[in-house]
């Protein structure tokens, strides 16, 4: 009796042990055969959003793959490093677009890339924002969205210039931006990251465009495509 049940357990666990073999391989073979597509599929988003909110007739590198990280709290909302994309035409420097938080939403976080261009001493053109997450209310907040209205299009080619900065608020704070009816707390807290990373900018353009690129790695393994990690 003892040594039946020795010996079914035995097979049960041979059987286990199969089966978990056999499962392990399946999702490796699942993830190796998947991993360029997924990849391909997060490089094209990525050039999707860089040239909504940067011309993509501005530039002729890899915007996408031309970055560098950048910590700085106080003007782009986060305590983790930010990444800026930067993009050059013939080797100069013509524009870039910022990863940036609003961190004062209704809601929470507003995460935002803001495309920037012009770079003057004192000023600059900010040629683009969307929005890339936010938890806003439906119907208030979420108007910040391009699917849902047209606002967050009033950004396009305003220029920021740091003596004319009291234009950057919503109109209620007697800027020139409209805000929602019933929500001002969501456009305010955009238009004030958008003119935040304006202000970055202008005082760090010079030290940006000249960093190492921090997707230069991230470069090396286009290159070699099975090198890609998801």
């Amino acid at each position: 009796m003892n040594q039946e049940y020795t010996q079914n357990m035995t097979k049960n666990g041979v059987v286990l042990g199969l089966f978990a073999l056999v499962t392990t391989g399946l999702i490796a073979l699942t993830f190796f055969g998947t991993r360029e597509q997924i990849a391909a599929q997060q490089q094209n988003k990525l050039k999707g959003i860089l040239n909504a909110v940067v011309d993509p007739s501005l530039y002729n590198n890899a915007l996408h793959l031309n970055c560098v990280d950048v910590l700085a709290p106080d003007l782009l909302g986060s305590s983790a490093s930010q990444r800026i994309y930067r993009a050059l035409k013939d080797g100069q420097p013509v524009a870039a677009a910022i990863k940036t938080t609003a961190p004062d939403g209704y809601s929470g976080k507003i995460e935002l890339v803001v495309g920037v261009q012009g770079f003057q001493p004192d000023s600059v053109i900010v040629s683009g924002v969307r929005v890339l997450e936010h938890k806003e209310t439906p119907g208030l907040g979420d108007k910040i969205e391009s699917r849902i209205s047209d606002w967050i299009y009033s950004f396009n080619q305003k220029t920021y210039a740091d003596d004319k900065s009291s234009l950057w608020a919503v109109k209620k704070d007697g800027g020139q931006f409209d805000q929602f009816t019933g929500a001002t707390i969501t456009p305010r807290a955009v238009v004030n990251a958008v003119k935040r990373s304006a202000e970055y900018i202008i005082a760090n353009q010079a030290s940006l465009f000249s960093a190492d690129n921090a997707c230069a790695a991230q470069q090396d393994s286009t290159a070699n495509p099975t090198d890609v990690t998801p």
